[in-house]
């Protein structure tokens, strides 16, 4: 091996390869430069490889690069050697370093075609600019994506904040609101309509609209539609009573489905407040026309009478004549009495109040009545507690009562008990809403109860019209009550009346107190002070205004309430509701079951059951009628709030004494 590297290196029989070039001195150093270019680039090479490597240690198949960088060394230095065998020829040492060259490039070849598929997947400047696009398109796009999330998170949160405004108008609304679809069933039933029908929303839900409304079942085939027009409509609640409404509609789809939305107004309040007020425009046209004719009748009046007078002066001789005189003249003043009567109702008379002890004008009344009433006529007085002082004519309200009691008299043909009664009372906002022309506060009460016919409820809505009288010709004016009427408006008071037929009549007049020498026995002015409780009431009366009006005070008081019609309404409630604490129920009831009658038979399904009485008569009347019993505890109509609270605690208390 030794010998053979001897005989490569061994260069003495060789000749330089300059002779073959015949030493001309262009082409030698057109090989020269040429090699020596070929061989600094060659050699520049491997350097920049090896700085690339070392700078960048991510580059895949670094052995490669270095591999590359040895077989460009070699190939840089067999120019090198090619250029030195111009003149020196050593041939041997250059066939070594091609043999070297030879080795590098062969491995550098051969390792380079397995990597070349592995090569081929790194990605292109190209490849990498086209994923650089996709990428930021994608960033771009997320950011849109981001965005639109946040709109839609935007929307969706105002969406519910819509929604819950929305569910909060729908929830607190005073007016009751339904939402039902295109076959009239219920999808939507607020608090004010639990209020208003009675029924809890899970009673009427998916349920047929029309069972609100009693004309709905009267023409099925309608299909309520009437609730599509609104207006003006009968609207019935769960215990079977109706009250009128109003009733506004509109449509709308949802889901591509037609939907309607009713908002229901309760006009119980507007259509009494519109009889109200078409009564006492009635009453007041009436009254006007009354006292014109008063006025001017009076003038002609005061031509007969005084021509009547001297007439019956100038027939003194003549006494047969005179008496036809004298006739016409006393004909003339109970004419003049009719016309005092006419302009009493229309208020024009001349007043001179003054501040009156009700009790001692009650009880000087006492003693004319005696004298003027029939003997089979029992009268007694009676007044609460503390001086009634009330501010009024005292010559009218002497006339007012006597009026009353001479139309109690009529009212007792076989005779009877009329009671005279005087107390502090207090007109209150309910009181009002059933009267809209009464100012709420305290005023003097002086009552006139009777045991007689008593009056059907439209004979009581024209009690107070000038010339209406139930009794037969030439044996009533009609004028009496309406003096009483004009009498109290004047005076700045009131006057009402309860009665039913069979039953008698009380007639209460409201006057304002005087300003001076208040009573020493006061009632309460303020509601804080009325006791509240929690307890279950089951409230029974038959006139719907005053059922709502009762229900709305005892509500506001605290206490659960549940409401009847009429007794047998009451007793169905009683069975099938154990809750119920108190029976408060009106005594004089239609339905052939009085408020007595219904509180035995409550009693009989549940012992013990406290229970509190209401009417518009006095206690004496009703016992003395066999229609209560003297102990019961009776609420006379009309009462404030805070009487009303007192006496369902004075029920409950005695019932709990009693277990």
């Amino acid at each position: 091996m030794w010998a053979f590297f001897e005989r490569l290196l061994d260069s003495s029989m060789l000749s330089p390869h300059g002779i073959c070039l015949l030493w001309d001195p262009e082409l030698i150093w057109l090989h020269v430069v040429s090699d020596a270019c070929i061989a600094a680039a060659y050699f520049s090479i491997p350097f920049a490889l090896a700085i690339l490597v070392i700078k960048r240690r991510d580059l895949k198949f670094g052995w490669v690069y270095w591999a590359f960088a040895i077989f460009i060394m070699a190939c840089g230095l067999s120019h090198v050697l090619s250029i030195y065998t111009l003149w020196v020829p050593v041939y041997g040492v250059e066939g070594m370093v091609k043999a070297a060259t030879a080795v590098a490039s062969v491995f550098t070849a051969a390792a380079l075609w397995p990597l070349l598929p592995r090569v081929l997947t790194i990605p292109s400047p190209f490849e990498l600019r086209q994923v650089k696009a996709a990428l930021e398109e994608e960033e771009i796009k997320s950011r849109d994506a981001a965005l639109l999330l946040q709109q839609v998170s935007d929307a969706q949160r105002a969406l519910r904040a819509s929604v819950a405004r929305l569910t909060a108008i729908v929830e607190t609304a005073v007016d009751g609101v339904i939402l039902f679809d295109a076959h009239d069933r219920i999808l939507l039933f607020n608090p004010a309509c639990e209020r208003l029908f009675g029924y809890r929303a899970d009673e009427v839900m998916n349920r047929n609209v029309s069972m609100l409304m009693p004309e709905a079942e009267a023409t099925p085939d309608s299909r309520a539609r009437h609730f599509a027009t609104g207006g003006e409509a009968i609207a019935r609640r769960k215990d079977g009573s109706t009250f009128p409404m109003d009733l506004s509609v509109g449509q709308a789809r949802q889901d591509g489905e037609l939907i309607f939305v009713g908002i229901v107004h309760d006009l119980t309040a507007r259509k009494l407040t519109e009889q109200q007020l078409q009564q006492a425009q009635k009453m007041e046209t009436v009254g006007q026309l009354s006292g014109g004719i008063a006025h001017d009748f009076n003038n002609l009046l005061t031509v007969i009478i005084g021509n009547a007078e001297h007439l019956g002066e100038q027939l003194k001789e003549r006494p047969e004549l005179r008496r036809f005189a004298d006739d016409i003249c006393q004909s003339g003043e109970r004419g003049a009495e009719l016309t005092q009567r006419l302009l009493a109702f229309s208020r024009r008379q001349l007043l001179q109040p003054q501040s009156l002890d009700c009790r001692s004008l009650l009880d000087s009344m006492f003693k004319l009545l005696k004298r003027t009433l029939r003997e089979n006529i029992e009268i007694r007085t009676t007044s609460g507690h503390g001086t009634v002082l009330a501010f009024a004519d005292r010559s009218q309200l002497e006339s007012a009562v006597l009026n009353l009691a001479l139309n109690a008299q009529d009212a007792m043909p076989s005779g009877g008990h009329l009671t005279l009664s005087t107390e502090l009372a207090a007109i209150d906002d309910d009181y009002r809403a059933l009267h809209p022309e009464v100012v709420p506060g305290s005023y003097a009460l002086i009552s006139v109860a009777d045991d007689g016919e008593g009056m059907t409820p439209d004979v009581i809505e024209r009690a107070f019209e000038p010339f209406f009288t139930t009794k037969e010709v030439g044996k009533g004016s009609g004028l009496g009550l309406s003096m009483v009427y004009g009498f109290a408006k004047q005076s700045g008071g009131h006057v009402s009346i309860y009665s039913e037929a069979g039953l008698g009549t009380t007639v209460r007049i409201y006057l304002p107190r005087a300003s001076t020498g208040q009573s020493h026995v006061d009632l309460p002015e303020g509601e804080d002070t009325a006791p509240r409780g929690y307890e279950t009431i089951l409230i029974v009366e038959d006139d719907p205004f005053v059922r709502s009006s009762v229900i709305r005070r005892v509500e506001a008081l605290g206490y659960r309430v549940v409401a009847a019609v009429n007794g047998k309404d009451a007793l169905q409630q009683l069975r099938s509701d154990p809750s119920i604490d108190l029976l408060f129920t009106d005594i004089v009831m239609p339905g052939g079951m009085s408020g007595w009658e219904l509180a035995d038979q409550a009693r009989r399904i549940r012992p013990g059951l406290p229970v509190l009485f209401t009417s518009g008569y006095a206690l004496e009347t009703l016992v003395e009628q066999g229609r209560a019993q003297a102990q019961a505890i009776v609420l006379i109509k009309p009462y404030r709030k805070i009487e009303l609270a007192q006496r369902i605690r004075d029920a409950l208390a005695v019932a709990a004494v009693a277990t």
